[in-house]
């Protein structure tokens, strides 16, 4: 039985995401939400992302204990935090993404979320590498039903004018679960084995799974933009049917599109290769312990990243409003910026140094998602939305999280030969200057995103 917030006594749509004295966004919409509920609706979906991460990130502070245990090189345990996720969640999400478009999406995440938990609970009863490698690709097809459908609900509660702070503010689950992740697993791995770490972190979801589904409201599509669409009888929504064609060539022709997917994808290579070994990093080059590691990364990666996200946000929803070429403009300065930041990080002399250099590197990095994730969202019609940010998550995640994670493992037993255990300094540094490419695609899709906006909201 679900909250229902909405109804005739509810004349005027306020979706805000804070109570500020501007008013509330009016519509003549015979249905309405509260920005109360609206900011709920937000509240929650950000706690599915941060058990996201939890669920995801719990095994870069566990790598060192699972690859002792099971006698893996760094080649393979980069796989396992790689491709062994990535390659089943990028897959998996367009065609979820393609459901969310005509379907329930509360009811796919909530689904989601049970699926992933239970996978990161049954990591813990994995005895061999190939045991841990299935239920991380279980884990990964769980969570790609989490953040499309996520998408496309916050952008019927939230208008575009706010869209980019709303979405940054789910963003910052991404810093908060690794937070998380890493202070606790530091704590854990202190106490207990990795086996039982998957375990605790992993049955939490569980519940929060049915919280999703009973109390979150399905919105029609487009509720935000246009108010309650024409509907057939007994309420459910009059959609648009489209092919995975015709949306993939609506896509490939918006070369704005196009453009912020291949920065984001170069950006998010630097950023999974970092956030899979950091730990590792610190331990073997400055000789830290688990639990300093956990915490020192952990407040770092939760306060710095979400502060980052947020402030991406709200400062391209600010600046949006007098030139939208801001949007892509703040996310290309952020990756150059933080290029030279990364450099310091892993080649600073001392550990302290090595943190201070990360704080400003690692909220940089942060700044340009919830833009990206905006900009998406406004590129296309309605009907669109969910299959189009499959589509960007299939890119970054397949190219970042994929590729990022496996190639520093690779580089790592590469250059261990001539480089011993400082291998891994140059082979963060390695994939650091991909933010380069990622400012260079960004300030180039400035060129053409007014009128890729305009395009999408004739269409």
């Amino acid at each position: 039985m679900g909250v229902n917030l909405a109804g005739p006594a509810w004349s005027r749509l306020g979706i805000l995401l804070y109570t500020d004295g501007a008013g509330m966004a009016e519509r003549d919409d015979k249905e309405a939400v509260s920005p109360q509920y609206a900011n709920y609706v937000l509240a929650l979906l950000f706690l599915v992302y941060v058990f996201n991460f939890i669920d995801r990130q719990i095994l870069a502070i566990l790598l060192e204990a699972i690859k002792a245990d099971l006698g893996a090189s760094d080649t393979a345990m980069g796989i396992l935090s790689g491709f062994a996720f990535a390659l089943f969640y990028t897959f998996a999400g367009i065609p979820i993404a393609r459901w969310a478009d005509r379907g329930s999406r509360r009811t796919i995440i909530a689904l989601g979320l049970g699926v992933w938990s239970a996978m990161t609970a049954a990591s813990g009863l994995a005895r061999t590498f190939a045991q841990l490698a299935i239920a991380r690709v279980g884990v990964g097809i769980g969570e790609a039903a989490g953040s499309p459908p996520a998408h496309s609900l916050i952008s019927d509660y939230f208008p575009p004018e706010r869209r980019a702070t709303a979405l940054s503010i789910y963003a910052t689950g991404v810093y908060v679960g690794a937070m998380i992740a890493y202070v606790a697993g530091g704590y854990i791995v202190e106490y207990f084995t990795w086996r039982e770490a998957f375990i605790l972190v992993g049955l939490p979801g569980i519940p929060l799974a049915l919280l999703v589904r009973f109390t979150i409201r399905e919105l029609p599509r487009g509720f935000s933009e246009i108010g309650r669409q024409d509907q057939e009888p007994g309420g459910a929504t009059v959609e648009k049917a489209v092919s995975l064609k015709e949306v993939l060539g609506y896509l490939g022709s918006r070369p704005t599109f196009v453009l912020i997917t291949l920065a984001g994808a170069f950006q998010s290579l630097s950023g999974y290769g970092v956030l899979a070994w950091g730990p590792t990093f610190l331990r073997r080059v400055h000789d830290m312990g688990s639990r300093e590691i956990g915490l020192s990364l952990g407040l770092i990666i939760g306060f710095g990243g979400a502060a980052g996200a947020f402030l991406g946000g709200w400062l391209a929803d600010r600046q949006g409003a007098k030139d939208r070429r801001w949007y892509t403009y703040l996310c290309g300065a952020v990756c150059l910026l933080g290029v030279p930041l990364g450099a310091l990080f892993v080649l600073a002399g001392d550990k302290v140094a090595a943190l201070l250099y990360f704080t400003p590197f690692y909220m940089l990095g942060a700044m340009y998602v919830g833009p990206m994730l905006s900009m998406c969202q406004g590129l296309v019609p309605l009907h669109m939305r969910a299959t189009a940010s499959a589509v960007l998550l299939f890119v970054l995640n397949l190219v970042g999280l994929g590729v990022g994670p496996t190639l520093v493992g690779f580089l790592n037993d590469y250059l261990a030969p001539s480089y011993g255990v400082e291998s891994i300094r140059y082979s963060l540094l390695s994939v650091n200057l991909a933010g380069l490419i990622s400012a260079a695609l960004f300030f180039a899709a400035s060129r053409s995103l007014r009128d890729d906006l305009d395009r999408a909201g004739e269409a």
